[in-house]
């Protein structure tokens, strides 16, 4: 018998691929064969992997200290709240760096309930906020929850893009929590109306506006933070995912207003502002400006949303395509686990949303050739799909 080696919780299902290396918008396996990564580690490789700038700032990092909390100043801090500066949410200048996306709700939820003494939390349907206990009692998917509540209560769910909904928003909220597009709820973009609606009632029973732009921000939707494109602004912005460029990292931006009331202990984090994330967000807010990032994933997105359509338009399968700059998604009439499989066959890495999309979150670098490449993929993904639904 083989020795017993140490084994790893699986909390995902096992894709069969062994990567070896990653470059720019593609990954390699161990045997060699190269695929068009839309999965992206769930959108985090939005500036592509190992990219040049990126690598550079870690490297020099490394070499200097790798290990250092927010009480101690630093070189790579300073450079990087000026990186930050000329591209942070308007008007919210104070910034605090944590690990992952959950962890940032974690913050934004919890300084929510300090400063308005209040309890309730308001989330809405098909929303995605994260796994942890906090996190978690504000994503609406129950299979995600009900396993482990009771959760943080009071929280209340609302129809998404529904005006009428937005009633029950009353004075004894603390915030409202909301994703300018909805990732794992299936790819739907929030319409501005309702957006703008939100805010307005947010601001007249003095509940805090929270935007989880964890997936939406850095550019991925055709502006730095795709709140932007509804002529609001939060009170609270949750980043991460892409602001990084791959390396682990998310941020909590506010106002000073809020700022100015929090304490001293009220929250902290053991690598939080570590000098590696510090370096790899400096890199990346260079890389964002000087790539021009935000108004390539427009341009590209607008391009591939209509190659999309014509190369699917004549199955009936085919509910609707839909998303904001480089956030796609195929909304399809069967579940798609059986078509992203086929497109990993044809050496194209995606992933699901909802329980009927399937969503592509591309690198900013993708080409026109990608595009075709991956369209093409998703054509035959589709129609074998539908083949084996006939067949059976």
């Amino acid at each position: 018998m083989g020795e017993e080696i140490m084994k790893m919780l699986k909390f995902y299902q096992d894709r069969g691929l062994n990567i070896v290396k990653g470059k720019d918008q593609y990954v390699w396996d161990n045997q060699g064969n190269k695929y068009l990564d839309l999965h992206a580690g769930h959108g985090v490789a939005f500036l592509g992997h190992n990219n040049k700038t990126i690598i550079e700032y870690l490297k020099k990092q490394m070499e200097e200290i790798i290990t250092l909390t927010p009480a101690f100043d630093t070189p790579i801090r300073e450079e990087m709240l000026k990186e930050l500066d000329t591209i942070k949410p308007e008007n919210l200048d104070n910034v605090f760096l944590l690990n992952s996306g959950s962890e940032a709700i974690e913050l934004a939820i919890k300084i929510s309930r300090k400063i308005t003494k209040r309890k309730k939390i308001i989330a809405f349907k098909n929303s995605f906020h994260g796994r942890t206990m906090g996190a978690l009692a504000v994503t609406w998917n129950k299979k995600y929850r009900e396993p482990f509540e009771p959760l943080i209560e009071p929280v209340e769910f609302l129809e998404y893009n529904n005006l009428d909904s937005l009633k029950k928003i009353s004075d004894d909220v603390a915030a409202v929590i909301v994703e300018p597009v909805q990732g794992e709820g299936g790819v739907i973009p929030a319409k501005k109306e309702f957006m703008k609606a939100l805010r307005e009632i947010t601001e007249k029973t003095g509940s805090l506006l929270i935007i989880d732009e964890v997936q939406t921000g850095f550019g991925r939707t055709g502006k730095i933070w795709a709140y932007q494109h509804f002529d609001i602004k939060p009170d609270i912005l949750t980043a991460g995912k892409a602001i990084g460029g791959g390396f682990p990292v998310s941020a909590v931006f506010l106002p000073d207003w809020i700022g100015e009331k929090l304490e001293e202990g009220d929250h902290g984090s053991t690598y939080g502002g570590n000098p590696l994330a510090t370096a790899a967000v400096t890199a990346a807010c260079k890389v964002l400006k000087s790539e021009n990032v935000p108004e390539q994933a427009r341009e590209k997105g607008e391009l591939f949303i209509k190659i999309l359509k014509e190369k699917l338009e004549d199955f009936k399968s085919v509910r609707e395509i839909r998303g904001l700059g480089l956030m796609i998604g195929i909304d399809l009439r069967f579940n798609p686990s059986t078509a992203i499989k086929i497109l990993q066959d044809e050496k194209v890495l995606s992933l699901k949303a909802g329980l009927t999309v399937v969503r592509f979150l591309p690198p900013y670098l993708i080409t026109q050739y990608d595009m075709e490449w991956a369209s093409n993929a998703a054509r035959k993904g589709i129609s074998e799909t539908e083949r084996t639904k006939l067949a059976s």
